[in-house]
């Protein structure tokens, strides 16, 4: 690799490019399919580019006709913040202790947190369906849907958070008890400010966990009008036909609170990422 950025310094960059451009080729195509008719979306040859800007189908949106897009941004942020709220609430203080303590089976939890990312939410729905019944959840609700998206957020932002706290050093902690703080006084004065970037990378997958939810929201709430935006796709697939504009422009006004929420935080998440680093 060494010997390829000195020969070629070129080359890395461009492959770079290509990789990038890869990734975000599918949202180009969402974005650009938005604009174009019906006609063009099916003609042939293929455009890359709409002939002409048609913004009927964003109009469509925001008219409410076929769904009622402000509510369902409403709800979902009801579900996604309350979901952020207890699963990093929950995972703060769990990733503290499996950082910090020594006890047995320390290791058995993080496998179990690891394994738990693994199982698909089909297979965790119908417990989670049997339960929220017998508890009274199920209906015109948000509470069923919050929680079960936070006990998908909770192992992730464990495993997050566990690896930060690793990454910071004993003798904080070590330095602050001399001074006269206890165990708590320490955590909430010391570690959390440092834990910052981890903290933040937690909440913000916490959130898109929640934000990108469709199972959950269209099993346990039974009233249409509290489902999160996500269930507002069904509106445009038919039995014999899919309005395709629509459906690109209600996945690209769908997405741009998550847009938008990347850009804000971004430089918490490359730092939170890399375990963050103690400055003197």
């Amino acid at each position: 690799m060494k010997l390829l950025r000195r020969n070629v310094p070129w080359l890395l960059p461009v492959i770079s490019i290509l990789l990038v451009a890869a990734f975000l080729f599918p949202l180009y195509w969402l974005v650009v399919t938005s604009f174009k008719t019906e006609a063009e979306i099916f003609a042939t040859p293929q455009t890359w580019f709409p002939r002409t800007f048609h913004f009927e189908s964003y109009t469509e949106q925001l008219s409410g006709s076929s769904f009622d897009i402000i509510a369902g941004f409403r709800n979902s942020i009801v579900i996604s913040i309350g979901s952020l709220a207890i699963s990093t609430s929950l995972a703060i203080p769990a990733a503290y202790g499996i950082a910090r303590f020594r006890f047995p089976g320390r290791h058995l939890f993080v496998l179990l947190f690891l394994v738990t990312q693994m199982l698909p939410a089909s297979l965790l729905l119908t417990p989670l369906f049997i339960l929220f019944k017998h508890m009274g959840l199920i209906g015109p609700s948000y509470w069923s849907t919050i929680l079960a998206n936070a006990t998908a957020g909770i192992p992730f932002s464990v495993i997050i958070l566990r690896t930060y706290f690793t990454s910071l050093p004993k003798e904080l902690e070590e330095s602050a008890q001399i001074d006269g703080c206890n165990r708590w006084t320490t955590f909430v004065r010391i570690i959390l400010p440092i834990a910052v970037p981890g903290v933040v990378v937690a909440a913000v997958f916490s959130f898109l966990f929640a934000w990108g939810d469709l199972i959950y929201g269209m099993t346990f709430i039974g009233k249409e009008q509290l489902r999160p935006i996500t269930a507002g796709i069904y509106n445009f697939l038919g039995f014999q036909s899919t309005s395709w504009n629509n459906t690109m422009a209600f996945g690209t006004v769908s997405m741009l609170p998550v847009a938008l929420l990347f850009i804000f935080v971004q430089r918490y998440i490359v730092s939170g990422l890399t375990n963050g680093a103690v400055k003197g």
